[in-house]
């Protein structure tokens, strides 16, 4: 069960004009499950990506890479659940190319307009095959409204749909930002989300567009981590399609740059917030805040060592305040210099230690309080500067481990 997270209403999800999803059961992996999606897009949309670092990178993000690079026009995305098409060679490089040269049939374009994505178990063939028998159906499906049901078929582990909708006035037009996002588990920074699509109808260059999705990434996906794996499959993508007949925002500088990128932010945030809720086995969410660095990196290093602890989030699960966990985290961040006799580590509501040692007044019963609770903050000030970071993650429970016992059975 998602800690506080819901499945969206349909009606809160708003269309987003240029962009057509529509799904399908292709059978990648499991009968009777909407497993396939596509999305086409409008004629000159831009379309921006960013991708996980795992150098065993799966086949799709390698040929989206290869035809962003090539800088024509996306006209449509192609994601499949159930199958990751990742450490499959040249083989699967080969079937990720034959199911975008389908499509590309389908809409009478170039096979490098189509954009794959792919998601699930790793090292097994792609079944091409199936895939292309689904496309009819799913783009019979096709329309606007249907982001609940995208949402839905690109769901592998995750036990609610992901999906969001803001709206703001661009040059007295109405622009509207959706996305959606899934992911469980093997999540971890250097792009955390599994697949994430974010779309608006605000006219945006490819250059600008580019520039919003990665300060739109460092401040949402790359803030989470569920189990501290990488995946071979992440990809976060931004589409701006111009149908809502604003002024192009062509950089930075633009008057509405900002605007545009807060409400992008905002739903990526939510996303990634979202994946957290929902990860594997979870039933906590735990806000980690470090304050008082040197630098931004330095308060990362030492969130990213709590939350990564799995001392740290069994004792969470556990709602036992077991707290010298946290302390022993921050000690081996990585921070060389750190002086400890200035760390003070708060709990909730709870100062926790002081001065880098327990604080005299903190009670167990205090401690056990905020551990019981559903959501969490720990807040740990280091005293060397002005920087601060933040990072979202989750506790570990047996029903994390069971699910991924038991996820290719």
């Amino acid at each position: 069960m998602a800690v506080n997270l819901a499945p969206p209403n349909p009606e809160d999800l708003l269309p987003v004009k240029g962009v057509a999803l529509g799904v399908a059961e292709a059978g990648v992996r499991k009968p009777n499950r909407k497993d396939l999606l596509v999305m086409r897009l409008a004629e000159g949309a831009s379309v921006a990506g960013v991708f996980t670092q795992n150098r065993f990178c799966a086949a799709p993000v390698i040929l989206c890479r290869e035809y962003l690079a090539l800088a024509r026009p996306a006209r449509a995305l192609l994601v499949n659940t159930g199958n990751a098409n990742a450490g499959t060679g040249e083989d699967g490089l080969t079937r990720a190319r034959q199911a975008c040269a389908a499509l590309a049939a389908a809409l009478d374009c170039d096979s490098s307009q189509i954009l794959p994505f792919s998601t699930g178990v790793i090292m097994e063939p792609l079944p091409v095959e199936r895939m292309v028998a689904a496309l009819p159906r799913a783009l019979a499906d096709c329309r606007e409204d249907n982001w609940a049901g995208a949402a839905a078929a690109i769901m592998t582990t995750d036990t609610v749909p992901k999906a969001c909708s803001r709206q703001l006035f661009i040059g007295g037009k109405s622009v509207t930002v959706t996305g959606m996002a899934k992911g469980a588990g093997m999540i971890h920074p250097d792009m955390a989300t599994l697949l994430g699509f974010v779309a608006t109808d605000a006219a945006v260059s490819r250059a600008a567009l580019e520039r919003m999705l990665t300060q739109a990434a460092a401040r949402s996906f790359n803030r989470i981590s569920v189990d501290g794996d990488t995946s071979t499959n992440d990809s976060f993508m931004l589409i701006a399609t111009g149908a809502a007949g604003t002024q192009r925002i062509d950089d930075p500088a633009h008057a509405d740059y900002a605007a545009l990128a807060a409400a992008v932010t905002e739903v990526a945030v939510w996303l990634a917030q979202a994946i957290i809720r929902d990860a594997e086995g979870a039933t906590k969410f735990i806000t980690v805040q470090v304050e008082g660095g040197k630098t931004e990196h330095e308060c990362s290093r030492v969130a990213y060592a709590i939350a990564h602890s799995p001392l740290v989030k069994t004792a969470f699960f556990a709602s036992d305040p077991n707290l010298g966990r946290l302390l022993c985290a921050i000690g081996y961040a990585g921070i060389a210099d750190l002086d400890v006799s200035r760390v003070q580590l708060h709990l909730g509501d709870v100062l926790v230690a002081k001065d880098g040692a327990r604080n005299p007044a903190y009670r167990e019963e205090d401690g056990q309080r905020v551990m019981s609770q559903d959501e969490i903050t720990v807040r740990v000030e280091l005293a060397r500067g002005p920087a601060q970071s933040t990072v979202w993650t989750c506790d570990l429970s047996h029903g994390y481990v069971s699910i991924n016992a038991d996820y290719r059975s």
